[in-house]
């Protein structure tokens, strides 16, 4: 039990992120396609999961400090230190290495995913603001990972709204930290010294911002080169409606793990669903 608790298999959720490219080229359909986008899912899983174990590792001590965080198995010495780190390297080459069977970009993303974690793990966490940088480009490898996988282009407008919706979603996590840890935040994460509430609303508020122009620009965009303007266009709504809810939820203290609010909130789930199916008509009807 303690070693399912320490690859994390709800984190896995977060890979779902590489259908994002494929699903909005519209090639989902192919059963080449849906195959390598599948590889693509299974090797962000295991490096997710190999990048847990190193952190679990790495964090044991101000992992202490935290009141549920205590309980991860390297923390609590159900784990030893060492054996965390040899599993975690093993899932790291076990994800690059499957990476090839879709394609060798696939295996640069995923490695550029294993590198950028291992940095935030040993030096890029401490730092401000570049903290927050680091774990969004984390998502945002995800959702570019799916498009290397089946080689279809990705567009300006998809990594702009990705990159600034994975910005809105850590911050968030941020927010939730300080107000679970308050006065204890820095011991278990120095950057958080660094924060304050309001810093990190204003970073939301800019995220969100920026996601929701990016995001009504391509709509209007690609539905002026299409027959689909009003599915296109009609999914603004339930996009907008989405991050304003989460943002509710954020100020309510929530968000200290993203799929878990998700999970949880019934009228998340509908708002989301309703975004899918405008979007998915609109690149069906292509």
């Amino acid at each position: 039990m303690s070693w399912l608790r320490i690859l994390r298999p709800k984190q896995w959720s977060k890979n779902v992120l590489v259908f994002a490219a494929p699903g909005a080229a519209g090639v989902l359909g192919e059963g080449e396609a849906i195959v390598k986008t599948l590889i693509a899912f299974v090797c962000f899983c295991l490096a997710a999961s190999g990048t847990y174990c190193w952190n679990d590792a790495l964090d044991a001590t101000e992992d202490r400090h935290h009141p549920t965080k205590r309980h991860r198995p390297v923390a609590s010495g159900a784990i030893s230190r060492r054996s965390a780190m040899t599993a975690g390297t093993i899932l790291l080459i076990a994800g690059v290495g499957l990476a090839f069977a879709a394609s060798w970009h696939l295996a640069v993303v995923t490695a550029g995913y294993v590198g950028l974690t291992i940095a935030y793990s040993t030096v890029l966490k401490h730092e401000p603001v570049i903290d927050l940088a680091a774990v969004a480009a984390g998502f945002l490898l995800r959702a570019i990972a799916g498009g290397a996988a089946v080689d279809v282009d990705i567009s300006t407008w998809f990594l702009i709204v990705a990159g600034a919706g994975s910005l809105f979603v850590v911050t968030g996590k941020r927010h939730a930290e300080m107000l679970e840890l308050g006065d204890r935040a820095a011991e278990h994460r120095r950057a958080l010294a660094h924060y304050s509430l309001g810093f990190l609303a204003y970073v939301r508020g800019v995220a969100t911002s920026v996601a929701i122009v990016a995001y009504a620009l391509w709509a209007f965009d690609v539905s002026s080169r299409t027959g689909n303007e009003v599915l296109f266009q009609l999914s603004i709504v339930p996009l907008v409606l989405g991050l304003l809810r989460y943002a509710l939820l954020l100020d309510e203290g929530k968000g200290g793990a993203p799929e878990e609010v998700v999970l949880a909130d019934r009228v998340l789930q509908v708002v989301g669903l309703a975004w899918l199916v405008l979007f998915g008509l609109g690149v069906g009807g292509n």
